[in-house]
């Protein structure tokens, strides 16, 4: 009685190809599947007809007692065959939530069901690709690892007609860092000094990541001496302390200067080079009036003609000439006018009278062994003189 009311049932239920139906997995071969769908046969679902991507065999995809929704896409009544597809009505439904998701710009997220030669794919209900340049930010090479990975993507492209669903994770990484770079650029301050790390070295500067935003220390801006080139005193990865110098929020630059973090050379020099102190220089230019002298880089102090000799002379290079090194004594330093005056004869009188004294006490030492004629009566009032 129950198999008669079911035919009748069967019977009754209208079925014509394109119509959706929802049914029950009742028996899954390898290539293909079986679905009751409640009419007088059932459905054959080709493995073909699965899924919008390739799969070896149907029971990756479906399991006895599944339901689920197909489309009929052939009917055969003398053969008593139905043939549906899953992936019909799959993407049907995946392209209005594609088009939703494309034009809403929204985030979501994918696994990755297969690598393929110039990128990754998924199964969205419709084949989705996201092709190599937009997998990370940085380049990759290769993408064993991302089979089965979930990454979040956004929809960049879409055609229906010609079944293209092309996605991108590297523009949500994007969104992310922009965000952030908006975020930093909000709590920078010029005039600040911050930590940062070398990101990138070019020619003319070079790159530093300040918590996720790179600035722009110029070649200029690296150190107090002369840099020929930023990769002669920095590399990537180097730690460095940097002063904010400007910051352009409408188009996200900033000016930064590792110089500017640090004492200037004037600066160290009024600490390291006190008045009365002999240091050591080179001579670096020769002009009418005295020398200038190079005591530390960024440093140069003058020499005054006066002070050159303690003889007079007509002209500097007389006595001195450019690329010599030469022992000086700091007479005075102004470091917010970047002045120093040195002397060298203050250096040669103070060598000589050094000298005198260790000839004066050379012979007093002899005097006092007894020598009979003593140099005290022969040059008594000289040596006095040397002694004071």
């Amino acid at each position: 009685m129950v198999e008669e009311n079911q035919n009748e049932l069967n019977a009754q239920l209208e079925v014509a190809v394109d119509q959706v139906l929802t049914g029950t997995v009742s028996k899954v071969d390898e290539k293909q599947a079986l679905i009751d769908v409640g009419y007088k046969y059932e459905g054959i679902l080709p493995i073909s007809e699965v899924s919008s991507l390739h799969i070896d065999k149907v029971a990756d995809v479906l399991s006895e007692g599944q339901e689920i929704q197909v489309k009929v896409i052939r009917l055969d009544a003398e053969k008593d065959e139905m043939i549906v597809s899953k992936r019909a009505v799959d993407a049907v439904q995946a392209w209005d939530e594609l088009q939703r998701k494309h034009e809403a710009g929204e985030v979501f997220e994918v696994t990755i069901a297969d690598i393929v030669k110039g990128g990754l794919v998924v199964d969205l209900g419709v084949r989705g690709f996201v092709p190599a340049s937009h997998v990370e930010r940085h380049f990759v090479e290769d993408f064993a690892d991302y089979k089965d990975k979930t990454l979040s993507v956004k929809v960049i492209e879409l055609d229906k007609e010609k079944n293209k669903v092309i996605l991108s994770h590297r523009a949500v990484l994007e969104e992310e860092v922009n965000k952030q770079k908006g975020q930093v650029l909000e709590n920078l301050q010029a005039g600040s000094v911050i930590e940062g790390t070398v990101q990138r070295l070019t020619d003319f500067g070079a790159f530093v990541d300040v918590g996720g935003v790179d600035g722009l220390v110029h070649i200029s801006e690296i150190a107090w001496s002369h840099v020929d080139k930023p990769s002669d005193v920095l590399k990537e990865g180097d730690k460095v302390t940097v002063k904010i110098l400007k910051i352009d929020k409408e188009n996200e630059r900033i000016s930064l200067s590792i110089k500017a973090a640090q004492a200037g050379p004037w600066e160290q020099a009024a600490q390291s080079f006190k008045i009365g102190a002999v240091i050591k220089g080179t001579v670096k230019r020769l002009v009418s009036f005295g020398a200038f002298v190079e005591v530390a880089p960024g440093v140069e102090g003058l020499v005054h003609i006066s002070q050159i000799a303690n003889r007079h002379i007509g002209t500097p290079d007389e006595v001195l000439k450019e690329g010599e090194e030469v022992n000086v004594k700091v007479l005075d330093i102004n470091p917010d006018e970047e002045r120093m005056s040195l002397s060298i004869r203050e250096v040669q009188e103070e060598k000589q009278k050094q000298d005198t004294k260790k000839v004066v006490a050379q012979y007093q030492a002899e005097e006092n062994a007894g020598m009979g004629v003593t140099l005290g009566d022969q040059f008594g009032d000289l040596l006095k003189k040397f002694k004071s």
